[in-house]
């Protein structure tokens, strides 16, 4: 079956007792059970719930994996997927990655005896390099947020394979649609579930995609014995996300070729970040990976005053924190998303005061168009 009826149907039976076509919000805490020790698959919604089970059969089908789990954020969930290891191991990440999940490697995790090293992963050779006897994990953000970078998945899912070590990517801005890691040589998938995969803007949460038995127990073991799920009712929200995944990421990825060939055109515009435009340095590796390139874009203003005067007179555009919801969302990296990164490091990593974010709605992409003409004018 293709991807929109896997999307629509995949985990989301019509309801046995009524023949409801969406799977029911069951808000409840606990089940009542048959006998002692007999009960109908559910005994307490912290470590079950039929809500989410649906959405979490639904997603492991979609991301190709073995099994899924939902949490009650993207943060959650990589923050779990790190309870697989052990203080002293060591975990490579990609240097150009969401300033939340730095700041847990670096502000939390590393108190727990974890060590981490940031590099670039676009080139397979980058990480080989820093490869130790403790290393256990390499974590790829691609494409990375906010500078679009493409990470040689191909080579480091191969690297990690010879050598023994998990490799989990975060696909919260290519969404299973574009882009199926697991189909690279990944062991685990993470996702902002609050992002694309719900694409209304009216939820939080995340989710943990494994390709291996070992990794799925243990992952619902931790989900069970931490308690970070998913609600029913933000499940369900995420269900409705799914049946509409294909179209709205088909409009998204047009809508964001069209905005960033206006962009890398105005003259007040220095550069622009998006892999869907030719001269973007992994065009032809994003082609050979995905399937679209997404709604996601960053550009070069050169200044904050540049940067403040186009988020200050955007009208249609919001000025918000988040993304992959329907309607465009813009922000300023420096000052938001990646504001627990030291300047310093933000200017290494190329996140200028004059860099701005956008995250592509799917409106008339004429008028997403003329909203930042009218700004940066």
């Amino acid at each position: 079956m293709g991807f929109s009826t896997r999307a629509i149907h995949a985990g989301q039976q019509p309801d046995p007792s009524t023949g409801a076509v969406s799977v029911p919000i069951y808000q409840t805490s606990t089940y009542v059970q048959e006998a002692l020790g007999k009960h109908k698959g559910f005994e307490y919604a912290r470590t079950q719930n039929p809500t989410r089970l649906a959405l979490e059969r639904n997603l492991a089908e979609l991301e190709g994996g073995i099994a899924a789990h939902c949490f009650a954020s993207g943060m959650a969930a990589i923050d779990t997927v790190l309870k697989l290891l052990r203080a002293g191991d060591h975990v490579i990440v990609s240097e150009n990655t969401y300033g939340g999940t730095y700041r847990l490697f670096e502000r939390v995790l590393k108190n727990f005896g974890l060590d981490f090293t940031y590099v670039d992963t676009t080139e397979v050779a980058h990480v080989e390099r820093v490869l130790r006897q403790e290393t256990q994990l390499v974590f790829l953000e691609t494409p990375a947020n906010p500078m679009m970078t493409i990470a040689d998945l191909e080579g480091i899912g191969s690297l990690a394979h010879r050598r023994g070590i998990r490799l989990v990517v975060d696909n919260t801005f290519m969404t299973p649609y574009f882009l199926r890691p697991i189909e690279f040589g990944a062991d685990i998938v993470v996702h902002s579930t609050t992002k694309y995969l719900n694409g209304h803007s009216d939820g939080v949460g995340g989710v943990v995609v494994t390709n291996r038995p070992d990794d799925s127990e243990q992952i619902a073991f931790l989900q069970n014995a931490v308690g970070a799920i998913l609600s029913p009712f933000d499940s369900f929200l995420v269900l409705r996300g799914t049946k509409t995944l294909a179209l709205r990421m088909t409009r998204h990825a047009e809508n964001g070729l069209r905005v960033a060939k206006f962009l890398a055109e105005h003259r007040k515009v220095q550069k622009v970040y998006y892999p869907g435009l030719p001269h973007h340095p992994q065009y032809e590796r994003a082609k050979r990976l995905m399937s679209g390139f997404g709604g996601m874009i960053a550009f070069e203003t050169g200044s904050l005053a540049a940067a403040r005067s186009v988020l200050d007179n955007v009208r249609l555009c919001a000025l918000a924190e988040s993304l992959g919801g329907v309607e465009t969302l813009i922000s300023h990296p420096a000052t938001m998303t990646h504001a627990s990164l030291s300047k310093e490091q933000r200017n290494i990593l190329g996140i200028t005061d004059g860099l701005v974010r956008i995250s592509v709605g799917i409106e008339d992409v004429e008028d997403i168009i003329s909203d930042l003409e009218s700004a940066l004018g």
